[in-house]
């Protein structure tokens, strides 16, 4: 049965980073930069833009090069008002490529391109809208409306559903592994959780989220030394991780190794300056210090 893709929700600034698990400097910084609107008050289309705007930053993308090829694209495309809604984005070396009514562009360089793959190829734009239902066949309508399913907890399977279509249709979507290892993540089932981020590198092995998001589950079923590395990787793709500091060094106090941790847990506060988790942070920056510091005494004494 067809569906209807409709803006009905309204996300505060809370909700939103929550739901794409943004920290606050991450949000400040594309709206300095001029990706996002600025607000307290958000839509579901607005949401969809700051996704991908993640997206791509996770791919390490600069925010300055996204909003050069945003402004290109509207120049290119007479009468398009968001690239970011109105076409497929996708990284192309250290730019932003777009795919609009079945071809690749690259607006900053004013070049077509190949398609990706022969899968990639598959994808269309959507049909006319000839009626109050939407027949969703197209792939960014299809993980636009996986994004609203998974939001609520009582449609999340449907979201699943919606987005192994999405991978049945462009097996490349990366960001579709993303949240269906999310989805399973949430779940408790891990092997699928870590099967699809997998896949996610496999696409795109520079793709930070993925190594993240893997990490979690490699920590979470025991594989704390290898779940360490693959954090480590994420910050070598992305070094203003924020998140990724965290969690390295919540490993490290859990492998009983706390001066490796320091080093972590400063890193993190100087990229998270706000909020409860950099209250925890500076809290354990203390403990540690302090441990040493008594330590140093006793080892004093002692000789």
């Amino acid at each position: 049965m067809a569906r209807v893709l409709t803006a009905v929700y309204r996300y505060s600034r809370a909700d939103l980073l929550r739901i794409l698990r943004l920290v606050p400097r991450q949000l400040q910084t594309w709206e300095k930069a001029g990706l996002v609107t600025t607000g307290e008050d958000y839509s579901f289309f607005d949401l969809v833009q700051i996704k991908k705007v993640r997206d791509l930053c996770a791919q390490r993308v600069r925010p300055a090069v996204i909003r050069q090829s945003l402004e290109a694209m509207q120049k290119q495309v007479a009468g398009m008002g968001n690239p970011l809604l109105e076409a497929g984005a996708y990284r192309s070396g250290h730019r932003v490529a777009f795919r609009h009514q079945g071809r690749l562009v690259e607006p900053i360089a004013g070049q077509f391109m190949f398609d990706f793959s022969s899968e990639e190829s598959r994808v269309v734009t959507s049909p006319p809208r000839n009626g109050p239902e939407l027949v969703v066949t197209d792939v960014a309508d299809l993980f636009a409306r996986g994004i609203v399913l998974e939001e609520n907890p009582s449609t999340q399977s449907e979201a699943i559903t919606t987005y192994l279509k999405v991978l049945d249709m462009d097996p490349m979507h990366a960001a579709a592994h993303i949240n269906l290892g999310t989805l399973y993540y949430n779940r408790q089932e891990y092997a699928l959780a870590e099967r699809h981020y997998r896949s996610a590198i496999q696409i795109d092995p520079r793709y930070a989220l993925a190594y993240f998001d893997l990490g979690n589950v490699l920590d979470e079923t025991g594989r704390v030394e290898e779940a360490i590395d693959t954090y480590k990787t994420a910050i070598q793709l992305a070094p203003t991780y924020a998140d990724a500091h965290y969690n390295i060094a919540l490993a490290y106090e859990k492998m009983r190794e706390p001066r490796k941790a320091l080093q972590h847990w400063r890193a993190y506060v100087k990229l998270d300056t706000t909020g409860p988790w950099t209250v925890h942070a500076k809290h354990q920056i203390q403990r540690i210090l302090q441990s040493d510091n008594l330590k140093l005494v006793h080892s004093r004494k002692a000789n």
